[in-house]
Formats: structure tokens, C-alpha cells, sequence
């Protein structure tokens, strides 16, 4: 049975996962490029999420596995740095390294980006380290 607090909880998330839902229906160029080149674990064979709620915060990409958020920005990040920064301290609280790259910067170049995502994904991850565990969620020697 579900409590009535979870119930509550749920409640108040549901327009971020609507909202959420619609941006997956609208990426930009760079993050329907991006999504077709790491999307059914064939990237490494790590599973991507896209638009993916994680506390209050929907981010572009997530590597649930590999601990790892990748942000694909475009112009109007330049004005939000701030947040960007409120929002980076809080994901890194939850676990999660960040990547961010600007659009252009995936457009222009798409393999040096993915490139350092791949470096990222293979590197320990803060939230593994802590657990023990290796980069790849297999016990750590």
C-alpha cells in the first residue's frame, strides 16, 4: 500500500514528468544527434536516459550505471550560470558527475564529445568508489 505522503510526493512531480515527457518530443538537433548515437546500450553498452527527472531537476541525459548526467546546452545557458551551478552541486550530491558541452560544441564535433563521455563512463565514479564497486557496477579489487 502506498502512504499518503508518497502519494503527495508523486503528486507534486507529476507536471515535471509531463513536462519532461514533452521535451522528449522536441529535442534539439544536438540532442536528437546525441541520442541517436548512445541510444539501446550502443554506446559502450551503457543504457541512456533521456529528459530523465532526477530530484526537481530534468536533465538532458543520464547514465543511471555509470553515475553520469551529460547536459547538452544551448544559448541560453550562458545567461543561467548560476543555476547551472546550484543544479551541478545538487546532481553531484545525488552521485552524479556532470558533463556539459554546449550544442554547437556536439554538432561541430560529435566523437571528441563522445570520446570524453566514454573516458568519463570508464573512470570510477564518486558514487562507486564509495560503495566499493568498480566502474562497471562489478565489485572493486
Amino acid at each position: 500500500m502506498v502512504s499518503p505522503t508518497t502519494k503527495a510526493k508523486r503528486a507534486a512531480r507529476q507536471p515535471l514528468r509531463n513536462f519532461a515527457r514533452t521535451m522528449r518530443h522536441v529535442p534539439t538537433d544536438a540532442e536528437a544527434k546525441f541520442w541517436r548515437a548512445v541510444r539501446g546500450r550502443q554506446f559502450g553498452g551503457y543504457k541512456f536516459k533521456r529528459q530523465y527527472l532526477v530530484g526537481s531537476y530534468i536533465v538532458d541525459f543520464v547514465c543511471l550505471e555509470g553515475h553520469l548526467v551529460v547536459e547538452l546546452d544551448g544559448g541560453q545557458h550562458g545567461s543561467q550560470e548560476d543555476y547551472d551551478a546550484q543544479r551541478t552541486t545538487y546532481l553531484n550530491g545525488q552521485g552524479f558527475r556532470v558533463l556539459r558541452y554546449w550544442n554547437d560544441e556536439f554538432l561541430r564535433n560529435p566523437d571528441v564529445v563522445l570520446e570524453d563521455i566514454a573516458r568519463a563512463l570508464e573512470a570510477p565514479s564518486p558514487a562507486s568508489c564509495a560503495r566499493g564497486l568498480s566502474p562497471r557496477g562489478g565489485e572493486a579489487i
